[in-house]
């Protein structure tokens, strides 16, 4: 017997509900897998279909509710912190505002099917002011099509289980295994695009006299300087106009950023940059695309005899 169909058995609609709700509150630990499960199960009479989507369902609403109620009265702050912990930055923030500006609705039909908008989407409703009745219909109804579409597929690879015995035995031998390859494969996955993403930034890196040249043609560009306060203290400059947020209040104070422009952020010099690459990682999570690291950082900078404007102290904060 395949390991999800064994666990269903014995903890039946309740697993299946806790799973997905699990899931649906932005843990990264897929439901689809319990819910083919459940599907092929329904197709062998040991579980009812329009339970197991009624409990899917449930746990759905559950879960993209208390975002919906996160979102209306958080707002900004709740958006910050799942885009940080999301590893999906394609549909963070504006992104997912937008979508919703343009659609409404049917951005809560098509979230689940989108990886990282299904968490994403239900606190955006809330914040935009959508009213609880029309959000539960629309994110319901997503809700339906999603838990049905995997208990339909499941269905049917169960119903070909029955037809062919042989078939049935092969997957109980390998499904357990499959199951966690398919688990770990999904999480290798997002480190791997999360790689990717760090390593486009690192080649996407900004030459210091690139930005010189824009500065000097009067470019509207937003200059960001990353570094530590004790950096600061013992190097008390900062490229001309440059705005300084250190790396870690970056989640409090992201909203000076502006959304519009050409942003550039640079800390103290590095091998790849690191600090300012991961927080240009973390601005474009939060909607702003058009950032690029510094290569070389302030130290570059003045190393090729570029203009610096000097700071005011850079005080401790008081216990």
């Amino acid at each position: 017997m395949a390991l999800p169909e064994h666990i269903l058995l014995l903890y039946g609609y309740l697993l299946l509900f806790g799973w997905v709700l699990v899931e649906q509150l932005g843990v990264p630990l897929p439901a689809a897998p319990v819910l083919l499960a459940a599907g092929a199960l329904s197709a062998e009479g040991e579980l009812s279909f329009v339970l197991a989507l009624l409990s899917g369902l449930a746990a759905s609403l559950v879960a993209d509710s208390a975002w919906f109620f996160v979102g209306r009265h958080y707002g900004h702050r709740v958006m910050r912190l799942l885009c940080k912990l999301s590893l999906e930055p394609g549909v963070c923030v504006r992104q997912t505002q937008d979508s919703y500006g343009r659609h409404h609705g049917v951005t809560l039909l098509i979230a689940k099917f989108v990886p990282g908008l299904s968490t994403l989407a239900p606190p955006v409703a809330g914040q935009k002011g959508m009213t609880y009745s029309r959000f539960v219909f629309f994110d319901g109804a997503g809700a339906i099509l999603w838990v049905g579409a995997l208990l339909s597929g499941g269905r049917f690879f169960g119903d070909l289980l029955n037809r062919n015995p042989h078939l049935l035995d092969w997957a109980g031998r390998f499904s357990g295994a499959l199951l966690v390859v398919g688990i770990a494969g999904f999480l290798v996955v997002r480190v791997v695009r999360r790689r990717m993403i760090l390593n486009k930034l690192i080649s996407a890196r900004l030459e210091p006299q690139e930005l010189k040249r824009w500065m000097d043609a009067g470019d509207d560009v937003f200059i960001v300087d990353l570094r530590h306060p004790q950096d600061v203290e013992s190097d008390p400059f900062k490229l001309p106009g440059a705005l300084h947020i250190p790396a870690g209040a970056l989640a409090e104070r992201g909203h000076e950023i502006p959304r519009d422009r050409d942003i550039v952020l640079y800390c103290a010099c590095r091998p790849t940059d690191a600090t300012a690459v991961k927080t240009a990682a973390t601005l474009q999570k939060q909607g702003i695309e058009r950032v690029r690291p510094l290569r070389g950082g302030s130290t570059e900078w003045k190393r090729l005899g570029f203009p610096m404007e000097s700071m005011e102290p850079v005080l401790p904060a008081a216990d």
